[in-house]
């Protein structure tokens, strides 16, 4: 189980600072470690949380890697007034063979290798909250079981007869298109709207300009004072280019520039250089003819896609299907966390197609890149 989250409030929500009790704990990950809630998309997203805090109902919040959902699970755990602890599982770890009982946990002997009785995650999670993140990459089978566990309020684990009954609030994160992938079969729709009874969409930093100056001034001084920089500062410029910039990678990315700038930059003063922002301001600015250029591929597209129909190709759907996720694996270089990327699936979905066309040779199933 994960440290809580610190709340410090002065007054009013665009002081509000969210993060872990422990931030080094999560320096390997892409997690975003820290929110703020400066910029008045924030400020509504805040309220909105602590709104839906107060019920009881399953939360699904949204939102690219990065931006801050499992900050945001805690948040509403913390003003939930539930009790019991918070626990955080994210289902794109699972081991596909034992994801039921890691879930559900499981009785002695219930398979090789179980040599006593374990209780599950949502046994843990008992009188609190489970969050599942990437609920996206959970397989369909366990899906219907996980559908069953929140009608029901009980689980059985893995070997068992009886039932066990379960006090759980749960909440998920994905960072994908659940929609999409309700309507390609990859998750089921009942499910969805179970989750879905509340939802909170977390907008990528992009989209919530005014919290980067308060988390910048947050990481000059967490990494400032670990590199012995007393008042380390940006020029204008460089806080101008903080602005242009696009931040694919969200929170968790501008952390780690400014953690480099501040390494390389000369007497604490940051500039543009020393940002390094991958290949200068215009890096996610559309290239070449822009819009016009990316509207007429899609035209091009659509008009192969109308003659393929006029002339009443066979199985024209998983024909479609095979080429685009042949040609996202190529692209990927055969690396199946970029793949699924592109393709906006989570990495589960993507290896369960790559097995179907034939494209996952012997040996490379269990790699991640």
């Amino acid at each position: 189980m994960a440290s809580s989250v610190v709340r410090q409030l002065h007054g009013n929500p665009e002081n509000t600072v969210l993060t872990f009790a422990s931030p080094q704990e999560h320096s390997l990950s892409i997690r975003a470690r820290v929110l703020v809630f400066r910029d008045s998309r924030s400020v509504g997203l805040l309220e909105e949380v602590e709104r839906l805090a107060a019920s009881d109902a399953s939360v699904l919040v949204v939102g690219e890697t990065g931006t801050g959902k499992e900050l945001i699970a805690r948040h509403i755990h913390q003003k939930s007034g539930r009790s019991g602890p918070f626990v955080a599982v994210n289902c794109g770890a699972f081991n596909e063979n034992l994801v039921e009982a890691e879930l559900f946990g499981h009785e002695a002997g219930a398979f090789t290798g179980a040599g006593q009785a374990r209780a599950g995650w949502f046994e843990a999670a008992h009188g609190g909250t489970l969050f599942l993140d990437e609920i996206g990459d959970l397989p369909l089978s366990m899906q219907v079981k996980l559908l069953r566990v929140l009608q029901e309020r009980c689980v059985v684990r893995l070997g068992a007869r009886k039932a066990t009954p379960i006090d759980v609030r749960m909440v998920a994160a994905t960072n994908v298109d659940l929609i999409h992938a309700v309507r390609a079969g990859h998750f089921r729709m009942d499910l969805y709207f179970r989750l879905n009874i509340a939802s909170v969409t977390l907008p990528p930093l992009r989209q919530r300009p005014g919290d980067i100056l308060p988390l910048v001034r947050l990481f000059v001084e967490r990494y400032g004072g670990k590199l012995g920089l007393r008042g380390a500062t940006l020029t204008p410029a460089a806080q101008a280019a903080l602005f242009e910039y696009e931040w694919p990678g969200n929170i968790r990315e501008l952390e780690n520039v400014i953690h480099r700038a501040l390494i390389v930059a000369q007497d604490g003063r940051v500039d543009v250089g020393d940002l390094r922002l991958p290949h200068g301001l215009g890096a996610f600015a559309p290239q070449g003819g822009g819009d016009d250029e990316a509207g007429d591929a899609a035209s091009r597209l659509a008009g192969v896609f109308r003659r393929l129909l006029d002339e009443g190709r066979e199985r024209l759907y998983e024909t479609v299907e095979e080429e685009l996720v042949r040609a996202a694996f190529a692209h990927a270089r055969e690396n199946q966390v970029r793949a699924a990327k592109s393709l906006g699936i989570s990495r589960n979905v993507l290896r369960a197609q790559l097995k179907r066309f034939g494209l996952l040779a012997a040996g490379r199933e269990a790699s991640a890149a």
